[in-house]
């Protein structure tokens, strides 16, 4: 009798350390931070460069993926090619951007600051730089029903891991003299799902890659939507200034002022016309 009731009470403290190890959640997370990268000493204040940000259409821009790490070190090599491309298309559609260089990763250094930012900009002749940034947390837990499979049935059958994956990418666009943000647009994206523990690897790891190409798809076009309200922004933000590069006439501020003055010397010629 004193046997059966050790062999239970062996069996109830086995279940419930269990449910302590089945229960407690796992967080990972792998991310490339634009804060870290352009603000690698928090407690230092990077000062902006003093006077007013100039703009000189069309614009040279640089795009490049800021550096990170965590648990597989972020997006493999192929998925930020085929985001940088498709952020390089939406920058051409406007008349105002120039040439656009994607920054390949070997030349953004970890934590590397305003001065690698610098160094990247002369050395591929860019004016304005878009960082893409990118955090990716992944929660893993198991649910009630595997757990009672686990303690009653055993690891064969339990059916119900759960994981929660949720994305964000951000691009953020700065002009390079002036340390300036100029605009930026955010994606994101949230993918759950079950596996059976011996599937648990395979399947979050398509997640991964599924929540991140959904939180491509939304920054898209929240980039584009961007890029046509910076513009309009051009026309009246006093911060900014615009001045046209030789032989360019695509629609900046000195364009406007002089759309203006061919208007109002419409206008007065049109006046002398009917008095005469």
């Amino acid at each position: 009798m004193h046997l059966i009731k050790g062999v239970l009470f062996a069996l109830l403290v086995t279940s419930l350390s269990g449910c302590a190890f089945w229960g407690t959640g796992q967080r990972e997370q792998q991310n490339g931070s634009v804060v870290d990268y352009l603000y690698p000493n928090a407690k230092q204040n990077t000062p902006m460069v003093a006077g007013m940000t100039q703009l000189r259409p069309p614009v040279r821009v640089g795009i490049a993926f800021v550096p990170g790490g965590g648990w597989g070190n972020g997006p493999s090599e192929q998925e930020k090619m085929k985001l940088l491309e498709r952020v390089k298309a939406s920058f051409a559609k406007h008349g105002y951007i120039g040439s656009i260089e994607i920054i390949p990763s070997a030349y953004m250094q970890a934590r590397g600051g305003f001065d690698n930012l610098d160094q990247v900009a002369r050395m591929f002749n860019v004016e304005v730089m878009t960082l893409l940034s990118y955090d990716q947390v992944q929660f893993n837990d198991s649910n009630r029903l595997s757990l009672l499979y686990w303690t009653i049935v055993g690891a064969y059958i339990i059916n119900g891991n759960q994981y929660d994956i949720q994305t964000m990418l951000d691009a953020s666009v700065f002009d390079v003299k002036s340390r300036k943000l100029l605009f930026r647009a955010p994606g994101t994206s949230r993918v759950s799902g079950n596996a059976t523990i011996a599937g648990l690897s395979e399947k979050s790891r398509n997640a991964r890659v599924d929540g991140y190409n959904q939180a491509v798809d939304q920054l898209i076009p929240n980039l584009q939507n961007e890029l046509d309200k910076f513009r309009e922004q051009l026309k009246s933000d006093r911060s900014i200034q615009v001045t046209n590069k030789e032989g360019y006439h695509g629609g900046g501020a000195a364009d406007w002022s002089l759309l203006g003055l061919a208007a109002i010397l419409a206008a007065l010629f049109y006046g002398r016309r009917r008095t005469s």
